[in-house]
């Protein structure tokens, strides 16, 4: 018989192109996503795609679950100052409901916990699980998970991603860099960065990033399972690869240092990267030129 693998935020940007993939790979696969920036645009052809918050998951998913890939939660570090309730509410009561349906239907999960708690602390004392109530619910969640594994034996792997990007990636309010960036390009706008624009991230495409969380699904046990580009950039730096006109923004509250890359664990499962940043913005400019 066919694994089930339910995915949740399976509408979303990362976990639209996990579905694909693990559809492709002949799974049964089923999406537990409330489309609060997941969209039916992203739906993949043969994925069972249930509209609900994951904190009412008993009530949407009836199958046996042999993996739950947890990625569907609240994602964004500045806006989540002005929206903390929501962020409690996706990702604390849906996890710990997640949570209690692997416990006790014994099946493995995968979570997608966030880089930002391993952001060097702040010059003024700020750590980064503590930037934000985004920041703080992922950081005390992977802690959440850890103890399931000691408490109740629970089968675990946890994932950190690193400024995914991609097609299907968004922009707005909700969106990220590369988008962003992108869409103001496309549009002939500034692209505008943060200040100082010396704050470096690790770029990853979001096929290696799925790449990734599938051999975590397939081989990995506990924590500390970074997926991230070996190569970094400024924010400043990442702009000035679209060869357009770029303007500086004031810092924001929540604006971090670096965080530190360790892809040690994941390489041992057989991971590496396969697509760089600048390929894809060069893609980009040459099919605007067209």
């Amino acid at each position: 018989m066919k694994k089930t693998i339910l995915v949740t935020g399976g509408a979303g940007f990362v976990g639209s192109h996990l579905c694909e993939r693990l559809q492709k790979d002949g799974y049964r696969v089923i999406s537990l996503d409330n489309y609060f920036t997941g969209s039916k645009k992203n739906h993949v052809p043969g994925v069972i795609y249930r509209k609900g918050h994951t904190k009412n998951i008993n009530k949407h998913i009836k199958e046996k679950v042999d993996i739950i890939y947890h990625l569907g939660e609240y994602s964004r570090v500045a806006v989540s100052i002005e929206e903390p309730i929501k962020v409690w509410d996706f990702n604390v009561s849906g996890t710990a409901a997640v949570l209690e349906f692997c416990r006790k239907r014994k099946c493995k999960l995968v979570y997608s916990g966030s880089s930002t708690k391993f952001s060097k602390t702040r010059i003024d004392g700020i750590e980064g699980k503590n930037l934000s109530p985004y920041t703080w619910s992922k950081a005390i969640n992977t802690e959440l998970v850890k103890n399931y594994g000691e408490w109740y034996g629970l089968n675990y792997a946890i994932v950190y991603f690193y400024n995914v990007y991609g097609p299907r990636e968004l922009s707005g309010r909700y969106g990220t860099v590369i988008e962003i960036f992108k869409q103001n390009y496309l549009k002939g706008k500034s692209l505008e960065y943060r200040l100082p624009g010396t704050q470096r991230r690790n770029y990853t495409h979001v096929l290696d990033t799925v790449e990734g969380i599938i051999l975590a699904g397939k081989k990995g046990k506990g924590d500390d399972y970074g997926i991230g580009a070996k190569k970094s950039y400024s924010t400043k730096g990442v702009a000035e690869l679209f060869e357009t006109k770029i303007k500086s923004l004031s810092a924001r509250k929540t604006s971090r240092p670096s965080a530190a890359v360790n892809t040690e664990k994941i390489k041992r499962l057989g991971w590496k990267e396969c697509h760089k940043l600048e390929d894809y913005i060069k893609e980009i400019i040459k099919n605007n030129k067209k």
